[in-house]
């Protein structure tokens, strides 16, 4: 069983982690059978320490909106009540700070002095993300050159907790002391969200406009971003246009299968498709990804959903 403080501050502009930490609170406040309460203003949270209950086990109090209260309330309402914390009682205040919304001060200064724990999750910067992933991976026993991070970076995106669960997982599957190059991390990082961009590409390629235009607007909703996704689908065409090389220069389907990394029946359809156009226009495609990742990192002034739609609709329809 965990021991637990009796009081929380968990703060910080990474919300994603924010709201990982408070779930993880309450899951573990279930697990125990212990009482769970919620509030959300000092005067609140001073009430709630101050009721008297007659529960067995584990009282939880959840306190969220930290970040908007102010210094002079929390002095006045929880000054006395975080003093005298009552016995088998954690409070925990999570606060997803922002650049003028920061968790109090004082609050800081009450949970501490009421022998609690404050813990600071910060977003890192995206430009330092690959370094924070070899920091991440060492930790898990994990060796990622910088170019490999940088890969992971790229493929997965620059969510935090999303790069700490692809981590987590290349950890466990490739054991203590394992060092991967970014090809290795490449080839494992085969989540349910590339394989669909990879069947993005592949409507691309088969010129399924319909097709296509579902499948990207699927990823969209699911939270895949706009450059992630070029990444894959500008992955696949490369690989489209390699088979396409391999056609032009006289090599049997059955030997281009054989090198491609998929089942046989995946193969024989993907080179299918790959017949049904040409290198030329494979590589207009690659360039046209190449122009959507540069319009859409600020180049254009039409939203990143636009333009690539605008992209997929184009190749589609090319002749």
């Amino acid at each position: 069983m965990p021991a637990f403080k009796p009081a929380y501050l968990i703060h910080g502009d990474d919300h994603g982690r924010v709201g990982e930490r408070r779930a993880r609170l309450r899951a573990l406040a279930q697990a125990q059978g212990g009482t769970l309460e919620a509030a959300a203003t000092p005067e609140a949270a001073a009430s709630l320490l101050s009721a008297l209950t007659l529960s067995i086990g584990r009282r939880f109090i959840i306190v969220d909106e930290v970040e908007s209260w102010k210094d002079a309330a929390v002095k006045e309402h929880l000054a006395g009540p975080l003093a005298s914390m009552p016995p088998d009682t954690t409070i925990a205040f999570f606060a997803c700070e922002e650049a003028r919304a920061k968790a109090p001060a004082a609050l800081h200064a009450l949970v501490k002095a009421a022998g609690g724990d404050l813990s600071a999750e910060m977003a890192v910067k995206e430009w330092d993300l690959p370094k924070w992933v070899v920091t991440r991976a060492a930790e898990l026993e994990l060796t990622l050159d910088l170019v490999a991070a940088k890969a992971l970076v790229q493929a997965v995106g620059a969510r935090q907790a999303r790069l700490s669960r692809e981590i987590e997982k290349l950890a466990i599957e490739c054991g203590p002391g394992a060092k991967l190059d970014a090809g290795a991390v490449l080839d494992r990082v085969a989540r349910s969200s590339e394989r669909k961009a990879w069947t993005l590409a592949d409507a691309l390629v088969h010129r399924d406009s319909a097709a296509a235009t579902r499948l990207y607007l699927e990823l969209r909703a699911q939270g895949e971003r706009v450059e992630s996704l070029a990444y894959w689908m500008t992955r696949r065409l490369r690989e489209a246009l390699g088979v396409a090389a391999q056609l032009e220069s006289g090599a049997s389907p059955a030997s281009i299968a054989s090198g491609l990394r998929m089942p046989p029946k995946a193969a024989a359809a993907f080179i299918a498709d790959v017949r049904r156009t040409d290198a030329t226009t494979l590589r207009s495609a690659i360039a046209a990804f190449a122009d959507l990742e540069v319009d859409s990192r600020g180049r254009s002034a039409l939203d990143p959903d636009t333009l690539a739609l605008r992209t997929i609709c184009a190749l589609s329809a090319e002749p």
